[in-house]
């Protein structure tokens, strides 16, 4: 019986921490690059590519360094991303770059990524070519969304599409990449390797719309992070999009003035307006969106039902999720 999401990232923990790849010297690098594990996290992606690996076979060594692979490029972008935002909290805890400086934390996550391809060298011969290949051009298309995040800030006006485009680069493929290399390395055929592909990057899409949800209108403690920090970023968020998409001269004025200026009520003032705009209600409905793609995508796939539902549960975890 194919074992839960819970189950999985269990199994990736204990890999993990046996393997003690930070355990090295200078101490000075690899620190931040322990610390930004050890700060919590879902797993999400390394515990898809075990349930992927499971789904069509069984969990090896493969998959479990295929996974190690997808959980340090990921933390890697995090640290980076951090630096580039200025954030200064990462999962309720004191962001890499905050707490070792923002030198170590670009050489840190430097070596963090190179040992993510590392990881790979582990990985059986027949497997490493589609695998690199794969990888690499999910990295390629990773750092092509953070970059056209950052243009996005440097424009008054996004339209939906470019904004799912964005997100379907810079989070949603990363998921996808993830349920594929599971796939890949249980020696499943490319037609339900690519339908598990197609069903992780509509997932990540909704997956990234609920964070919006969440960093706006969730809870804090929860959360792990301040609430309102997208608005204060002013980031071009579903949420942004659809409000000045929905807004009237007036509305759409004062939406402007306040992500222009510097208020104390910056926040709140701007989830007013949102409220008045429905934009929850529009988010909620684009998840679903998404989530049905996904779910289209999973039933296609040529396998008994019994071997679907971890990845069916996962799909109601993250869409129902408040942190």
């Amino acid at each position: 019986m194919m074992q839960s999401f819970k189950e999985h990232a269990l199994t990736f923990e204990s890999f993990l921490q046996e393997q003690e790849l930070f355990s090295r010297k200078p101490e000075n690098l690899y620190e931040p690059c322990a610390y930004i594990l050890s700060i919590g996290g879902k797993r999400i992606r390394p515990s898809v590519c075990l349930m992927a690996a499971d789904m069509f076979g069984t969990v090896t060594k493969d998959a479990l360094w295929a996974a190690a692979t997808v959980e340090l490029f990921h933390n890697f972008t995090l640290i980076h991303d951090d630096i580039m935002d200025q954030a200064p909290l990462r999962r309720g805890q004191v962001t890499v770059h905050e707490k070792y400086g923002t030198t170590a934390g670009i050489l840190s996550g430097d070596v963090m990524n190179i040992m993510a391809y590392q990881c790979l060298e582990h990985v059986q011969a027949p497997f490493l070519l589609p695998l690199l290949s794969l990888f690499n051009q999910t990295a390629i298309e990773v750092c092509e969304g953070q970059q056209l995040d950052m243009d996005f800030e440097q424009k008054e006006l996004v339209s939906e599409a470019a904004y799912i485009h964005m997100i379907g680069h810079k989070t949603a493929v990363l998921l996808a990449c993830s349920m594929k290399i599971g796939a890949i390395v249980s020696g499943v055929n490319e037609t339900d390797a690519a339908l598990l592909y197609t069903f992780g990057k509509n997932l990540g899409i909704a997956f990234q719309l609920q964070d919006d949800y969440l960093d706006t209108f969730g809870n804090p403690a929860l959360v792990g992070k301040q609430i309102g920090g997208d608005i204060l970023a002013n980031k071009k968020t579903f949420l942004a999009i659809t409000a000045l998409q929905n807004a009237d001269t007036h509305q759409r004025t004062a939406l402007q003035a306040l992500a222009q200026g510097h208020s104390p009520t910056k926040v709140s003032d701007t989830i007013s307006l949102f409220n008045a705009l429905d934009v929850a209600a529009s988010c909620k409905r684009a998840i679903q969106t998404y989530t049905d793609k996904a779910n289209e995508a999973l039933a296609a796939i040529n396998i008994a039902p019994e071997q679907k539902v971890a990845f069916e549960e996962l799909v109601a975890f993250l869409i129902t999720r408040d942190y």
